[in-house]
């Protein structure tokens, strides 16, 4: 079903008004003036409702790349007919879990690693704090770089890229080399989350954002469901090295799938082409700044309890070792469910989830703060806690690319980067607090602080969405018919007749 058709069978049941007295309908045999030329779909105005959803007029992406939808149009985009999403989102999706599971794993063969190496716990620990590093810096530069590149081409590369550096750390003979190679994997993992994200918003309608930012943030939660554990188990049979093989292996699978399955699209040219002027033009709004620090604060608050949830739970909890990776799976387990709930729902009601996952997080947060000396308090909380984290993720995914429309490259890049900020000061928060000899349960109340700040700047960002729908709405409304009740133009009045006396004294 190309795009088009798409979008007719979605809109249909929401847009079925009948001509008014002010809308002549266009006679069959005669073309719309405004029609576009064939095998190009018109930019239609921009609308954003009442939650926070930007949309166009004819309901698709709103995209200056020029190769918007390239997939559905050239027939390469195949649709799963239970989602209406491509089946290259899918594919995307998956590729994801790939880099998910080289970015997290380290936390389960971290031991071993810094044995083999002999390097101290937290030297290895470094080798995570690099990964972070890297995709801050590397998703907007490489999103820069890449801006006149076919995605396709430029997703083919950096999964290779990414590949290839799984291999050199497998293979790696010292402590550099491997540091390195965590390093470059960590800018091609940015590169392609940044691209791959820009290329699955705009393979389906503007409605449907969140959803298909729900398939890629899925491939995190099977990550963390299946792949972390998996590589923990790996590394304690096999060796740490194992682990980076068989990321290694993920990554070609997923490389095949993007060749086989991503429509190749054209670098856009002439008016089209994306200018990096143009798209930097996006930092001048600040609700592209109120979407990066609500991301950053939601993942601080997140991770700032998941990187020390292991000597929390054994620590604190009282549970043995042993029982690590099942409630770490449990964690994975929570944000599956999440991601999938939060997709089903963003779409309809953006802001509405995302204060009500941000706040569920800081209400489990603060929970746990409160009984982790139960275990199975600790166990349960942190299902809940994976649960509500991830269901904010599309909705944080999908408006970040709403406003910042004009640049869905960057956009990509800079929910990237703002995740990955969040990832990378909520441990150390974390850190500094344990250092201060506050305890493992003072980690959770910096959590939970956290996510209250999180819910804050969402009610400040949706404050001033509604001002600005509003200051938009009252600036078109010329444009539109005459309101019911609106004051009618008054006719000019006519000119009195010259005075006459004669006529007056009668």
């Amino acid at each position: 079903m190309s795009r088009r058709a798409g979008w007719l069978t979605a809109n249909m049941s929401s847009h079925r008004s009948q001509p008014g007295p002010s809308q002549t309908p266009v006679p069959a045999d005669r073309p719309a003036a405004s029609s576009p030329a064939p095998g190009h779909v018109g930019r239609q105005p921009q609308r954003t409702d009442s939650d926070g959803q930007s949309t166009s007029g004819d309901g698709e992406s709103a995209s200056d790349d020029g190769d918007t939808g390239a997939g559905a149009r050239a027939g390469t985009g195949k649709v799963d007919g239970g989602t209406g999403v491509p089946l290259a989102v899918w594919v995307l999706g998956l590729s994801v879990a790939a880099l998910g599971t080289s970015e997290f794993m380290l936390s389960g063969i971290l031991q071993p690693l810094a044995r083999d190496m002999g390097v101290s716990i937290p030297q290895a620990g470094l080798l995570i704090s690099a990964f972070a590093i890297g995709m801050v810096v590397g998703a907007p530069v490489l999103a820069a770089a890449t801006l006149r590149l076919p995605r396709r081409t430029t997703l083919i590369a950096l999964l290779s890229v990414f590949g290839l550096g799984q291999v050199a750390g497998a293979l790696a003979p010292t402590y550099g080399v491997l540091f390195a190679s965590r390093v470059v994997s960590a800018l091609a993992c940015a590169g392609f989350w940044a691209v791959g994200a820009a290329v699955a918003v705009s393979l389906v309608p503007v409605t449907a954002r969140a959803r298909a930012m729900a398939i890629m943030l899925g491939g995190l939660s099977i990550a963390n469901v299946g792949g972390v554990p998996a590589g923990s188990l790996l590394g304690q049979e096999f060796g740490w090295r194992s682990a980076f093989w068989a990321v290694a292996i993920l990554s070609a699978v997923g490389l095949v799938g993007v060749i086989a399955f991503v429509p190749a699209t054209r670098p856009p040219s002439g008016a089209d082409a994306p200018r990096l002027r143009a798209e930097i033009r996006i930092y001048a709004d600040r609700q592209v700044w109120l979407a990066l620090i609500t991301i950053a604060l939601n993942a601080g608050a997140v991770f700032a309890l998941f990187s020390y949830l292991s000597p929390l739970l054994t620590d604190v909890a009282g549970l043995d070792e042993r029982w690590v990776p099942t409630v770490l799976g449990l964690f994975g387990l929570g944000g599956l469910l999440g991601t999938v709930l939060g997709g089903r729902i963003a779409d309809a009601h953006l802001f509405g989830t995302m204060y009500g996952g941000i706040a569920a997080s800081a209400a489990v947060l603060a929970l746990l703060a409160l009984l982790a000396e139960s275990a199975p308090a600790a166990i349960g909380l942190s299902l809940l806690l994976g649960l509500a984290a991830f269901t904010t993720g599309p909705a944080l995914n999908a408006r970040m690319f709403n406003v910042a429309d004009a640049a869905p490259t960057l956009a990509g890049a800079t929910a990237t980067a703002s995740f990955n900020i969040g990832n990378t000061i909520g441990p150390w928060l974390g850190g500094l607090v344990i250092s201060a000899g506050w305890g493992y349960q003072a980690v959770a109340w910096t959590g939970a602080a956290l996510a209250a700040a999180g819910v804050l700047v969402t009610a400040y960002a949706s404050r001033v969405h509604q001002r600005t729908a509003a200051v938009r709405r009252q600036a078109t409304a010329p444009l539109h018919d005459e309101a019911p009740g609106a004051p009618r133009p008054t006719e000019p009045e006519r000119p009195s007749p010259p005075h006459d006396p004669a006529r007056a004294r009668t």
